[in-house]
């Protein structure tokens, strides 16, 4: 029985597009400015500390740091400081109203229904804590942040590494079988199956598919599939 749900959220319950084509952007073309007038405040020198010790120049200008960022924005990275980092700059962009987080109506109908009914929803996504909770307080349905236990980033290892599933269970009152995983991404479901977890793909935008999962392509149909 299904007692809680995992959800990935970029392909999942929000469109690709809006992390590429609005949050991305918009970090990369604030990234610089915001270094430079943040770099003295603790959790941002955490962060920056994070960067030299990744590329392995510890004594690395502030430069080379933000050139490093702004690569690994480009080759769509999924490192740790760089997702903090960018979690900082989209909450001055949502404050200023300069846009609200996409959420697919069907998926926010669907987790709303499930949380009214008691489901446990957690969310794990390659984006920081911050950032998804940036996201779900400025979403296009207002602050959806009470829909949700807990969530999860890469600080508790990465999405397609099965490891990464058993750690997220060992923190929840649930076993590996009383949870779902949603996700767009094969190699993520993969992994949480092989960890124990239900999985259900979320197909939208043409991603390869896997025998191994049910998918659907709106949560409107999601009655009609048994997870895997």
């Amino acid at each position: 029985m299904i007692k809680a749900i995992l959800t990935d959220i970029e392909g999942t319950i929000t469109r690709i597009s809006f992390v590429k084509e609005v949050l991305f952007p918009y970090a990369a073309e604030h990234l610089a400015a915001f270094i430079k007038t943040s770099q003295d405040e603790p959790q941002v020198q955490l962060q920056l500390n994070a960067v030299r010790e990744e590329i392995a120049q510890p004594d690395a200008s502030l430069d080379t740091v933000i050139d490093s960022l702004l690569d690994w924005i480009e080759a769509d990275k999924k490192i740790t400081p760089l997702k903090q980092l960018q979690g900082l700059i989209w909450q001055s962009g949502y404050q200023q109203g300069d846009f609200t987080g996409h959420i697919y109506p069907d998926a926010h109908a669907y987790l709303a229904a499930q949380h009214q009914i008691g489901t446990a929803l957690y969310v794990y996504s390659s984006g920081s804590v911050k950032a998804q909770q940036l996201l779900f307080a400025h979403s296009d349905f207002g602050d959806i942040r009470a829909l949700f236990s807990d969530y999860f980033d890469t600080r508790v290892g990465a999405k397609q590494q099965p490891q990464s599933y058993h750690n997220i269970v060992q923190s929840i009152p649930f076993e590996a079988d009383e949870v779902l995983f949603l996700s767009d991404v094969v190699a993520e479901l993969d992994a949480a199956k092989e960890a124990g977890l239900h999985t259900l793909q979320l197909w939208r935008d043409g991603q390869p598919k896997s025998p191994n999962h049910a998918f659907i392509t709106s949560f409107e149909h999601i009655k009609n599939e048994t997870p895997s």
